[in-house]
């Protein structure tokens, strides 16, 4: 079975940390669920689980919660 593909998330600068990520990506309804997503070990960052809500993302890094992917691209 393959994974759903990676959704490309534009944006004009990077970084941007990943709790503003989360929520821009759609991966987090809202603050506080990215904060749980973040703080129960949910949220990985090229392969990675990250534990730091204001972990910097660059262009190309791939965050995934679960089976969702995202990663921020330039615009």
């Amino acid at each position: 079975m393959s994974r759903p593909p990676i959704h490309d998330v534009p944006l004009a600068e990077a970084p941007i940390r990943l709790g503003q990520f989360l929520k821009l990506a759609g991966l987090a309804e809202d603050g506080a669920q990215a904060r749980r997503l973040v703080e129960d070990g949910a949220v990985q960052v090229n392969g990675r689980v990250e534990t730091r809500r204001g972990a910097q993302l660059q262009h190309s890094d791939v965050v995934a919660v679960g089976e969702l992917r995202a990663r921020p691209v330039p615009s």
